[in-house]
């Protein structure tokens, strides 16, 4: 091994190390107790969560609290503390704890807008009951979807090839600078090397939603949609800056979107002024500030085999 590969290595330890150390004080272990219910042997489970304010607000995974009679959170400072659920969203497999006693220390919550496939990751959390073990490895892809449940998809998922387990679920996935820019929620146990996390500007958006309002608001439309590809010479004699729009596939009878005269074949191009790509952008939309608000979109609709620009103002229903 030449000296320039010795120095790669020496600096990759140090970072990992660095990140490690700056996050192991802030992540908790997450000790669930459930009650038995019918179908249901109850019992105890664990899971992964961080400290991301100074007042004891935690992010972890729906999927690790659902149901749970109990909450205590671990520290590695041997804090120990009941955990206060505040709200969960299954949709994203994001949950707020709010903890009575614990350390100082938080995460700040970095940014996943900028992230590129390649980045150094790093994941602290609590494996198969290992406390606090650290990971690590490379941002492999980004923009995933993964199912979650309630049959939404999980939107612009980050996928990595760190080292994750069962209890690693709800730890932090982070960068060189030690800010946290996914929550880790799952691995397919089949393969090899791919692991997912929720990326931190989903989580940061459905945490302030949680602990707002204690659920996510979401306006619901009432279609069945996939996106396509737009015809190439519409997109350059109009100049338009994306390539893709939302095809209405199917309009549940006596929804907001039949109400307000969406139909089967249109293909939804742009909303409220912004051009709409992938149902994602959408989706987005309908939740939050924009819930039951109007919501004026552009469609291109199929007339006399001709694709026609419409606008249309549909109000979500709750």
């Amino acid at each position: 091994m030449g000296a320039r590969d010795e120095f790669i290595l020496d600096s990759y330890s140090a970072t990992v190390t660095q990140v490690a150390h700056t996050a192991s004080a802030a992540v908790a272990h997450i000790k669930v107790r459930k009650q038995a219910q019918r179908g249901s042997a109850g019992g105890q489970g664990s899971g992964s969560g961080f400290l991301f304010t100074p007042d004891g607000f935690t992010l972890t995974n729906a999927h690790v609290v659902e149901d749970a009679s109990e909450l205590r959170a671990a520290f590695a400072d041997g804090t120990e503390s009941v955990a206060r659920l505040v709200g969960l969203d299954a949709s994203t497999d994001i949950a707020v704890l709010r903890i009575e006693s614990h350390p100082s220390t938080f995460l700040p919550l970095g940014s996943s807008a900028a992230l590129q496939p390649g980045q150094l990751a790093v994941a602290v959390g609590n494996p198969l009951g290992f406390d606090f073990t650290v990971t690590a490895g490379i941002v492999s892809a980004l923009g995933r979807s993964l199912p979650a449940r309630g049959g939404r998809m999980i939107e612009d998922v980050i996928q990595t090839d760190v080292a994750l387990n069962p209890g690693n679920s709800g730890g932090p996935l982070l960068d060189s600078a030690a800010q946290v820019i996914g929550v880790n929620t799952a691995v397919i146990p089949s393969a090899q090397g791919l692991s997912f996390a929720v990326a931190i500007d989903t989580a940061r958006w459905v945490a302030g939603e949680l602990m707002r309002h204690g659920a996510v608001r979401r306006g619901k439309l009432g279609v069945q949609c996939a996106a396509v590809a737009l015809p190439r010479r519409w997109v350059r004699e109009n100049e338009w800056p994306v390539a893709t729009g939302v095809r209405v596939v199917e309009v549940v009878a006596g929804s907001a979107a039949a109400r307000d005269g969406l139909r089967s074949g249109d293909i939804l191009i742009g909303r409220d002024g912004v051009p709409l790509a992938q149902l994602s952008d959408l989706l987005k939309r309908l939740a939050g500030e924009g819930y039951g608000r109007p919501l004026l979109l552009k469609l291109l609709r199929p007339v006399a085999g001709t694709l026609t620009p419409f606008y249309l103002t549909v109000t979500p229903a709750g």
